[in-house]
């Protein structure tokens, strides 16, 4: 081989190992731009998870195998890895041969809902029942209706702070919010039955908020309660009603930055399921049913979920029936942070449905802080005597 030939190929390595080079030092630096912005900013590909949940889960054991033979022997004895004709075709049409859902589930409006999973379910809840989430043209919230409030209803709760043994003193360690603060009842709302028209300014779900605050302010435990109307800000941002969850994170940021004692975040929401869901008689009285919801798609959600969890089984000792259940919410079609990569101890609280009356609502409430209270001063017990 001549000089010039020579001089030739060592040109031409040098040009790739500097491409691969290149190319290793780019891979780096988007892997680290992925890993290091915040859970909810993360750019993400619902296709790529898609493609991945698709493929046998063996498939990348088998991968792993080639390097590592340990992996080898998570195989079972008869077991057969699919073809790569397989892999591809699932791939290429998020279809499962073994799976009928994958075919129906792209095709048949609502069947999706069957890929959602419940965590804790509760009496009567099952995927046909799940909270519905609904976002309505911003034009259609923002619309002006008539509502009613029955005076009965609004009764104050009568002052039992004096018989109180524990407080929080002046911190206010639970923090209230409404993301949907216009989500209201068709018994408040005389002029329509469409559950989709249930929304209005004052009469909706910061009722049951100020009630929840009041009657954890009974058991004292100081609450501070958010009166923002996002509904408000989404029409002066110029923003649509999906992006409500953008608007109420900063209210959440600027209380937990200005209130360095919240510990709790709660959200309520009110839910678009019917009176028959929703709603549950125990000993005598009519209550509108509570769900927990905690988002899975940021890396602190296990906590939320702890805590969603023990609230929940409190509940049903107490008020048996009166919880839906934990429903754990992520992936394509949702939000799947709520904000709730705020703190630790953040829940998203469904409170009954459209048909539900402020009597039931105010019930709920009342059983929640009763619940709460009992959950947070056992705690508080505990971090002072570990």
């Amino acid at each position: 081989m001549n000089k010039k030939h020579l001089k030739s190929n060592v040109q031409v390595v040098s040009k790739r190992s500097g491409l691969y080079l290149f190319s290793i030092v780019v891979l780096f630096v988007f892997i680290g731009l992925l890993t290091t912005i915040q859970p909810a900013y993360r750019f993400s590909s619902n296709l790529i998870t898609e493609w991945t949940r698709d493929i046998d889960g063996f498939v990348f054991y088998n991968i792993l195998g080639m390097e590592n033979r340990s992996f080898n022997g998570a195989f079972p004895k008869d077991y057969q890895l699919p073809g790569v004709s397989e892999v591809l075709f699932q791939i290429a049409t998020n279809l499962k041969p073994n799976d009928p859902r994958s075919l129906l589930g792209n095709e048949l409006p609502g069947f999706s809902i069957y890929d959602s999973r419940i965590l804790i379910a509760g009496e009567g809840t099952d995927y046909t029942n799940l909270p519905i989430e609904s976002y309505p043209p911003l034009e259609e919230v923002l619309k002006d209706r008539k509502a009613i409030m029955d005076e009965e209803a609004e009764k104050p709760i009568k002052d039992i702070k004096e018989k109180v043994q524990q407080t929080t003193g002046e911190r206010d360690v639970v923090f209230i919010y409404n993301t949907h603060n216009r989500e209201s009842f068709l018994p408040n709302l005389p002029d329509t039955t469409d559950p989709n028209s249930a929304l209005h300014s004052e009469i909706n779900i910061t009722k049951v908020s100020d009630r929840l605050a009041e009657s954890l302010e009974g058991k004292g435990i100081g609450t501070q309660v958010d009166n923002t109307d996002i509904g408000s800000v989404l029409d002066e941002k110029g923003l649509e009603y999906r992006q409500s969850y953008d608007a109420s994170r900063d209210v959440v940021e600027e209380a937990i930055a200005t209130n360095g004692e919240i510990q709790y975040v709660f959200d309520l929401h009110r839910d678009s399921q019917r009176k028959d869901v929703t709603t549950k008689e125990i000993n005598g009285e009519s209550y509108a049913r509570i769900m927990f919801v905690v988002g899975m798609d940021h890396t602190g959600h296990e906590k939320n979920l702890e805590v969603a969890t023990e609230l929940n089984n409190l509940i049903e000792e107490k008020y048996p029936g009166l919880s839906r259940g934990l429903l754990p919410k992520g992936g394509s079609g949702t939000n799947g942070v709520f904000n709730q990569d705020l703190s630790e101890n953040s829940i998203l609280i469904e409170f009954g449905g459209v048909d539900n009356t402020m009597e039931e609502l105010y019930r709920s409430a009342d059983a929640l802080a009763e619940v709460f209270s009992d959950y947070y001063w056992d705690a508080e017990a505990v971090q002072a005597n570990p």
